[in-house]
């Protein structure tokens, strides 16, 4: 009995522990879930839809699939470079099209974009906690906390992910978010 209760006390310490670790940060630590979800779906859909159809637009007013993989990868830059406290990439607020989106054309080019993207903002939100994510930054969306940015790029990336759900099922491709789960 007295070996059994050391090792309850153990594993509650060991897990009390863990749990601490996991709401040093709470605030953080739940917009990077969010973050890392919409990753996931964005990167997928990159991949799984065709290079023959990354010139797809449902309409002519509207983006390409490309182009919004190249806006996704722009938007990821200039927010997560705010957010950092660094200056985003040249041409990335000047206008509706940043740099990206106006000179990567393949597939191959807006994956590459798209994953080095990500990257970057990994290390932002893997760099970011409560604290710091308070301090205020001036963006292109107002004033805001910086970890209140990320989220808005979160977001942000959400509402394109939105329209490339409609290109995929237009293409009879099954969107990340409703695949069967494993």
């Amino acid at each position: 009995m007295k070996k059994m209760c050391i090792v309850v006390f153990g594993l509650a310490f060991v897990t009390g522990g863990v749990a601490d670790a996991q709401t040093a940060n709470p605030l953080s630590a739940g917009a990077k879930r969010s973050y890392e979800i919409i990753k996931g779906y964005i990167t997928r859909s990159a991949e799984k839809v065709p290079e023959s159809d990354y010139a797809f637009k449902p309409s002519p007013d509207v983006r390409s699939f490309g182009q919004l993989v190249g806006h996704v990868a722009d938007a990821n830059n200039g927010f997560c470079a705010l957010a950092a406290g660094e200056k985003p990439p040249a041409g990335t607020f000047e206008g509706p099209v940043g740099p990206i989106e106006k000179s990567a054309t393949t597939k191959a080019a807006l994956q590459k974009a798209l994953a080095d993207s990500f990257a970057y903002c990994d290390k932002v939100h893997g760099g970011m906690t409560d604290a710091a994510g308070a301090a205020m930054v001036k963006s292109v969306v107002g004033e805001m906390p910086k970890l209140g940015l990320l989220e808005f790029n979160t977001h942000h990336d959400f509402e394109h992910y939105g329209n490339m759900v409609t290109y995929m099922r237009l293409k009879k491709i099954v969107p990340p978010s409703s695949e069967p789960r494993k």
